[in-house]
C-alpha cells in the first residue's frame, strides 16, 4: 500500500436522519481516509425476494468519492432477510440445542443451498454497482465468518462423505482410529452413521469440528471465487478474522483455521478488542496482530477496534493514539473503528463509536483527529513495516479442540479456568513484557528452520509427522521449548500407546508415565537461582533420561523430581516444562533459552514496550510505547536517528523521554542498501502495474 489506511465502519442506513453531508465533512477534518460499508444490511439491500436496492451504498459511494475517501465494500452475508427465512426456514442453522430462531445475526447455515443461492445473487448484484467505482478500493467477505455449529442432516451428510474420503472408503480403519469400540458406538455400516451432535467419543467430536472449520474455509473461498470475475487488478480481498472472544479479543480462534482460511483473501484483516484505561496493556493487540501477519507473512488490515466501546472501555487521554501505532507497530496497515458514529437502538446501542449518541465533537473524536493528522504526514513512513523475527510460538487448532475435549483443569476437586489458550498467551503474555517479538507457526507450516526459536505450548494432538520435524529441526540446531501436556495424541486424538511426550522425547530427553493436579508443591532450581515458587494447575512427574534437570519439584510425595530439563540433541537444545507456574520465574526460564538461542534481548521491560520493523525507505523503525500513567525513560542505544513525530534528531545514549499513555517513534537515518535496491525494483514494477491497471480502466470507460 502506499498510505495507512485509517477509518470506521459506517452505517448510514442506522442514521436516525440524514447528515451524510456533516458525516463526510467530519471524517475530513478527522482525516478519515477510507469507509467500510454495506456488510450488515442485506435486508435493507433486498427488501423483498429480487427486489434490490442498493440507493444507500451509492449515495455513500458518490459522497465518499467527492472527499476522497476510500471505500471497502463488504457483502451482506453475515445476516440473513427475514423474507428468506419464511420461504425457506432450513437455512436457519440446526446446532447442538436444535434450530436457531430468526433475529441474532450469523444464524444460517453457511452450507445451505437456498442461502448459498440468495447469497450469490445479492454478492453479484452488489459487485455490479460496486466494483467498478474509482474509490472502491477493496471487498470484504462476510464477516468474522464461522461455522455457527451449523450440524443439520445436509452438514452431517456432507461430513459423512468427508470421511469416506478421508479414510478411503475404509469404515473399519476410522473406528480403530477413532476408538469406537467403545461404550457400543463402532459403526458398522456407512448408511448407519449416528448424528455427530450426541457424541461421546473426543476423536471423532474433535473431527467433526475439523470438518465445521474447513466448512469455513470453502465458503470463504466460495466468496473470493465470485468477487474476483468482477474486482480490478489493484482492488484487494480480505476477510475481517476474530478470535477466541472472553469479553475481549483473547486467544488462537476455535472455529476458525485461520492459516488455511486466509487462503482466500489477498490480505488479511482482524477485528481486535481489548480492556482499556488501567487495564490497557497491549496484549491483546499485539498478540491479535502478531497472528493475523502470520497467516499470510505479510502486511495486514486492522478493520475493527474500539473507539470508545464499552463504558469500561472509554479511553483516557492519550490511549485512542497509543492504540493505534500499538497496531501500526504489529505490522498493520490500517486501523479502522467500529464505528463512526453510536447506535439508537438494537443490540449494540452502548457499543459506542468515535462519536456519541449526539454526533458532537468529543474528546475521543478529537483525539483521532491527531492521529488522522499524523498518519497522513507520517504515513510513509510506517506503511509496509516489515518484521524478520528469530522467535515463533507453534499454534494448532487440533491441540486447542483436545484440550477442550480433555481439559488441563479438569481437577473435580479443584475446577480451574486453564485451556489451551490459557498456555498459549501465558508464554506470549511473558514474552511480550520482555519485548520479544514473536511471530506465530501452524502444524503445516514450511518455515521452521528460518526461526532459532521455536515455542511449543500445549500441542496436546499432533500426527507424528509434525513430531519428526521437530526433532529435525533441533537436530539441526534449533532451540526449541515445549511445555507440559504436548505430544500427548495424535491427529485424531487418540492418545499415542507409548511414553509420554510421544516421538519428541527423543529431542527431549525426557519421560513421564504419570501427571498430578499440584497441591502444596513447590519449585527449587539451584541453576535459575530462584526462591521457591508454587507449582499450579498441572503438574507432570517427569523422569530426565538424556536431559539435564534445571529445576526440581519440592514435595514429601512427588520430589525431589525434574520439573525442568534441558537436553543437547544433534546441534541444537531442547527444553522441557512439566508445570505451570508464576511469571517471575518463567522470565527466567525465558530469558535463559532466549540466550541459548543467541537471540538479544531488550534492556526495557513493561509497561515500555518496543517494537519494530523496516520501512519501505529501507530504514529500521523502532516504537517505545508506554503503558501506564507515569512518564517513562529509555535510552537510545542506535546510531544517529530522527523521532519521526516532533521531528527532533536523536544520538547515541540520548535519554528518551515517554510521557503516560504516549510514545516515541524513532528511525534510523542510514537506510539498509539492500532493501533500497528491493524498493527501486518494487517502485518499476508498480509503475507497470499502474500503467496497466489506467489501459483496464480506460477501456472500461469506453465500453
Amino acid at each position: 500500500m502506499d498510505k495507512l489506511l485509517y477509518g470506521a465502519a459506517y452505517y448510514e442506513e442506522y442514521l436516525p436522519y440524514d447528515r451524510l453531508e456533516q458525516d463526510v465533512k467530519m471524517m475530513e477534518e478527522a482525516g478519515i481516509n477510507t469507509v467500510r460499508i454495506a456488510e450488515s444490511t442485506w435486508s435493507t439491500c433486498e427488501p423483498r425476494e429480487g427486489v434490490f436496492d442498493f440507493s444507500h451504498v451509492t449515495r455513500v459511494i458518490d459522497a465518499m468519492e467527492q472527499a476522497g475517501i476510500g471505500v471497502i465494500v463488504g457483502t451482506p452475508t453475515y445476516a440473513v432477510p427475514a423474507w428468506m427465512v419464511k420461504k425457506h426456514p432450513e437455512v436457519l442453522a440446526v446446532t447442538r440445542t436444535g434450530r436457531n430462531l430468526y433475529g441474532p445475526r450469523q444464524n444460517m447455515d453457511i452450507t445451505n443451498p437456498d442461502y448459498l443461492f440468495y447469497g450469490e445473487r445479492v454478492i453479484r448484484r452488489l459487485l455490479e454497482c460496486t466494483a467498478h467505482r474509482k474509490n472502491v478500493i477493496g471487498f470484504q467477505i462476510d464477516n468474522e465468518t464461522k461455522s455457527y455449529g451449523t450440524a443439520g442432516e445436509g452438514v452431517q451428510k456432507k461430513f459423512v462423505e468427508y470421511l469416506k474420503q478421508e479414510f478411503e472408503g475404509n469404515l473399519e480403519a476410522l473406528n480403530r482410529r477413532f476408538g469406537l469400540d467403545y461404550w457400543s458406538n463402532r459403526i458398522n455400516c456407512w448408511e448407519e452413521f449416528p448424528d455427530v451432535r450426541g457424541t461421546i467419543n473426543g476423536s471423532l467430536g474433535a473431527e467433526f469440528q475439523k470438518f465445521q472449520r474447513k466448512l469455513v474455509s470453502e465458503f470463504l473461498e466460495w466468496q473470493a471465487e465470485i468477487i474476483k470475475e468482477y474486482k480490478r487488478p489493484e482492488q484487494f480481498i480480505t476477510h475481517n478474522f476474530d478470535f477466541e472472544w472472553r469479553g475481549y479479543s483473547y486467544g488462537v480462534q476455535p472455529e476458525v483455521n485461520q492459516f488455511e482460511a486466509a487462503g482466500s483473501v489477498t490480505i488479511a484483516g482482524a477485528d481486535i478488542y481489548h480492556p482499556s484505561q488501567d487495564l490497557l496493556t497491549g496484549e491483546e493487540i499485539a498478540f491479535g496482530g502478531d497472528l493475523i501477519r502470520s497467516v499470510k507473512r505479510g502486511n495486514y488490515l486492522i478493520l475493527e477496534t474500539e473507539a470508545q466501546g464499552f463504558p469500561a472501555w472509554t479511553p483516557y487521554p492519550g490511549q485512542l493514539r497509543l492504540q493505534a501505532y500499538s497496531h501500526i507497530a504489529s505490522g498493520a496497515n490500517s486501523v479502522m473503528y467500529w464505528h463512526w458514529h453510536s447506535l439508537h437502538n438494537a443490540v449494540e446501542t452502548y457499543w459506542k463509536g468515535l462519536l456519541s449518541h449526539d454526533f458532537a465533537e468529543n474528546d475521543t473524536w478529537r483525539e483521532a483527529k491527531i492521529i488522522g493528522g499524523e498518519f497522513k504526514r507520517l504515513g510513509s513512513h510506517l506503511v509496509n513495516l516489515q518484521k524478520r523475527n528469530q522467535a515463533a510460538i507453534l499454534v494448532s487448532n487440533e491441540a486447542l479442540t483436545g484440550l477442550d475435549w480433555f481439559r488441563i483443569d479438569a481437577d473435580p476437586a479443584s475446577p480451574g479456568q486453564t485451556a489451551y489458550n490459557d498456555v498459549v498467551r501465558w508464554l506470549y503474555n511473558r514474552l511480550y513484557r520482555m519485548n520479544v517479538e514473536c511471530d506465530f507457526l501452524y502444524p503445516e507450516s514450511e518455515e521452521l528452520e528460518q526461526y532459532s526459536l521455536i515455542f511449543v505450548p500445549a500441542l496436546y494432538a499432533a500426527p507424528e509427522k509434525l513430531l519428526r520435524r521437530l526433532n529435525e529441526y533441533v537436530k539441526q540446531g534449533g532451540c526449541l521449548l515445549v511445555t507440559f501436556k504436548s505430544a500427548f495424541a495424535d491427529e485424531y486424538l487418540k492418545v499415542y500407546h507409548d511414553i509420554q511426550p510421544a516421538v519428541i522425547r527423543e529431542c527431549l530427553g525426557v519421560e513421564y508415565q504419570q501427571f498430578a493436579f499440584p497441591r502444596n508443591v513447590t519449585l527449587r532450581s539451584d541453576f535459575y537461582q530462584a526462591d521457591a515458587c508454587q507449582v499450579h494447575t498441572f503438574m507432570e512427574l517427569l523422569e530426565a533420561k538424556e536431559a539435564e534437570p534445571l529445576a526440581f519439584y519440592e514435595h514429601e510425595s512427588w520430589g525431589p523430581r525434574p520439573a525442568v530439563t534441558r537436553s543437547r540433541y544433534g546441534k541444537g537444545t531442547a527444553t522441557y516444562l512439566g508445570w505451570m507456574v508464576e511469571d517471575e520465574m518463567l522470565d527466567r526460564i525465558l530469558e535463559d533459552v532466549l540466550t541459548q538461542a543467541g537471540i538479544p534481548g531488550e534492556p526495557e521491560r513493561f509497561p515500555v514496550i518496543v517494537r519494530k520493523g523496516k520501512n519501505d525507505l529501507g530504514k529500521e523503525v523502532v516504537f517505545y510505547l508506554n503503558y501506564s500513567a507515569q512518564t517513562q525513560k529509555t535510552v537510545w542505544r542506535g546510531e544517529k536517528a530522527v523521532e519521526l513525530v516532533r521531528g527532533d534528531e536523536i544520538c547515541p545514549g540520548e535519554e528518551l523521554e515517554i510521557a503516560p499513555w504516549n510514545l516515541c517513534i524513532v528511525e534510523k537515518t542510514i537506510p539498509d542498501p539492500g532493501t533500497l535496491s528491493r524498493r527501486k525494483g518494487a517502485q518499476e514494477w508498480e509503475k507497470s502495474n499502474e500503467k496497466c491497471g489506467n489501459m483496464v480502466a480506460n477501456c472500461g470507460e469506453k465500453e
